[in-house]
């Protein structure tokens, strides 16, 4: 019998679906049984109404599955159906998707219409080899005079921005979003307020900003889960991008709120807390993320990354705070009571270090951001003194004159938020001070 060549091009039907059943439900935890499924893996979980919520595999025991949700559940049902769901996960890249706002499985948020047609790659992410990374040489102009001048950035540079709550941190990652010279910026809104979202698209990326940027948002009223993806997924972009030869900016507000999800998903698990309820892995999982930025082997695409860490009570010494720093390439902490005098940004230059400043800064500049910031720390051994009259002048010249220079350095600190300092002046304005407060460029000395 001659089989018709119509009927070989159709689609395979399959012969059955394998599907689980739910069990328990434990907090934030699903339980499933009669699915081959790995960790990482995903499903769908039915609810009431034929619903279906997408769930990930984060770990079993014994023939369980432990599931966690991506999306808030209602109606789950004893015996729920548990799918699995074939194929890995994508996500859509390309420069149509610059201006877009997308939550963390990679969804339109905004009313711009489908993304479906745009070339998609597995979410999946493989270890670059050190030794292939191209060397960071070239200096980035962030459009901040204080981090410009005295703080050099480098394309390719990993930072954490350290503050308290109410401090400024947003502010001040909307001005880098704005001034920053980049070809694309992509922007991970997880786990802060809701609200938040609109007014950095509206107010700190503003329309021209948004033509070149991505933004990736999941606030705190989402699940765990989706915060961890809406993380990752924020890095998978940029990276796509820099792979493909382009000068990203990554923009992430807060690596704490990822750490905190993290704890969530460890916690319910069972895994036991260590350093002030945060479990083992909440730790391992920051460097392999921070390592996803930075620069690869492709000869021009760089991705420079900006994290903001909330320190609780100000504690620099905070857990997550603590690990951050180890991690990074640099810190800029923000002071509370430089913003309380309003100071903004309220940059503490003296508790503030690019760990890259020598390679892509001039000896010279570096030695003028040496003096700026020597004679700033004299100021601050007697600022509290002046106010009683405890300081007397005449006894220390190096003194007389970084009290007598503190407000110049002041006004120095001090941006407007829609004021923009390029490099160029920046440097320009430091050489000027730093002249006037009585440096000589041969020696170093006053």
């Amino acid at each position: 019998m001659k089989l018709n060549a119509d009927i070989l091009d159709w689609p395979k039907v399959p012969v059955a679906q394998v599907y689980g059943r739910l069990t328990r439900v434990n907090g934030l935890l699903l339980e499933a049984v009669g699915c081959q499924l790995g960790t990482g893996d995903r499903c769908y979980v039915e609810c009431r109404d034929n619903h279906l919520v997408e769930a990930e595999v984060v770990g079993f025991y014994k023939d369980t599955l432990c599931l966690m949700p991506i999306e808030p559940t209602n109606g789950l049902m004893p015996g729920a159906r548990v799918m699995p769901i074939e194929g890995r996960c994508q996500i859509p890249t390309g420069l149509g998707l610059l201006g877009r706002v997308l939550d963390g499985l990679g969804q339109p948020l905004d009313d711009l219409g489908c993304i479906k047609h745009l070339p998609h790659v597995p979410l999946q992410f493989k270890s670059i080899n050190p030794l292939l990374r191209k060397p960071i040489r070239d200096p980035l102009d962030v459009g901040i005079r204080s981090i410009n001048a005295l703080l050099p950035v480098g394309r390719g540079q990993r930072l954490g921005l350290f503050a308290g709550s109410g401090v400024g941190k947003s502010v001040l990652l909307g001005m880098m979003t704005r001034f920053t010279e980049a070809d694309v910026v992509v922007v991970g809104l997880i786990g802060e307020r809701g609200r938040e979202v609109r007014e950095f698209i509206e107010e700190s990326l503003g329309e021209e900003g948004r033509k070149r940027a991505v933004v990736v948002a999941a606030p705190a009223d989402t699940t765990p889960l989706m915060r961890m993806r809406a993380m990752r997924l924020c890095h998978h972009i940029a990276a796509a991008y820099r792979d493909q030869g382009k000068q990203v900016l990554l923009l992430v507000d807060s690596l704490t709120r990822y750490a905190q999800a993290q704890r969530e998903i460890a916690l319910s698990l069972g895994e036991p807390p260590a350093t002030k309820g945060y479990p083992p892995s909440a730790f391992a999982q920051l460097p392999s993320l921070v390592e996803m930025a930075g620069n690869s082997q492709h000869p021009t695409g760089t991705l420079t990354a900006f994290y903001t860490v909330l320190t609780e009570g100000d504690d620099q010494q905070d857990p997550i705070a603590d690990s951050a720093r180890a991690i990074l390439d640099g810190h800029i902490v923000l002071n509370r009571k430089l913003a309380e005098q309003g100071h903004f940004p309220a940059i503490d230059i003296g508790a503030s270090v690019s760990r890259l400043a020598t390679q892509v800064a001039k000896q010279s500049s570096l030695e003028q951001g040496q003096w700026f910031r020597h004679l700033n720390s004299r100021y601050n051994e007697v600022k509290e003194l002046l106010p009683l009259g405890g300081y007397q002048a005449g006894h220390d010249a190096e003194m007389d004159m970084a009290v007598r220079s503190y407000p110049q350095m002041a006004a120095f600190l001090r941006q407007a938020t829609h004021t923009q300092a390029d490099l160029t002046s920046s440097l320009s304005a430091l050489e000027q001070l730093v002249s006037q407060m009585g440096f000589t460029l041969s020696t170093g000395q006053q």
